[in-house]
């Protein structure tokens, strides 16, 4: 687990197979289901741009909006967005992204899910500090969901 200002690190042994953990990450509507997230005929592909409204209650007036950069199937789905951006009246687009990489590998009894989320020092200070506590117990948080998500289906 790195504590870096910059970086959040998050690793899980899913017991499913890699097939299984890959399709729940990259699969946008099944992406959606656990992450919390309307993906409803929406789908991910390298240099696409998608947006859905957060179905976390409470949050359902927000829109999680990323542009995937990286798919490689059954090894890495990578994204960029704005973390923490939750104040509808602030213009976020100004700012540095974040880029948040799932990678899979083997792992013993299944397959091993890392997450990593980088570039929180570029953020402007005034909120760079508070996203990256809200995301870093987000990522715990997420963690979880796919794991139950994928134990369940």
């Amino acid at each position: 687990m790195n504590e870096s200002t910059d970086c959040i690190e998050r690793k899980i042994l899913l017991k499913a197979t890699r097939a299984r953990v890959w399709r729940a990450v990259s699969n946008a509507e099944e992406f959606g289901q656990w992450f919390g997230v309307n993906f409803k005929g929406k789908s991910f592909a390298a240099g696409k741009a998608v947006q859905g409204h957060i179905t976390y209650p409470g949050y359902e007036h927000l829109v999680m909006d990323v542009v995937i950069e990286r798919f490689e199937p059954e090894r890495v789905l990578s994204w960029r967005w704005h973390p923490a951006a939750i104040d509808v009246a602030v213009d976020y687009s100004s700012e540095p992204t974040t880029l948040v990489v799932f990678e899979l590998t083997g792992g013993e009894g299944g397959t091993l899910l890392s997450v990593v989320e980088s570039g929180f020092d570029k953020i402007p200070a005034s909120r760079g500090a508070a996203a990256l506590r809200m995301n870093t117990s987000g990522w715990e948080e997420q963690l979880r969901n796919v794991e139950k998500h994928v134990a369940a289906t």
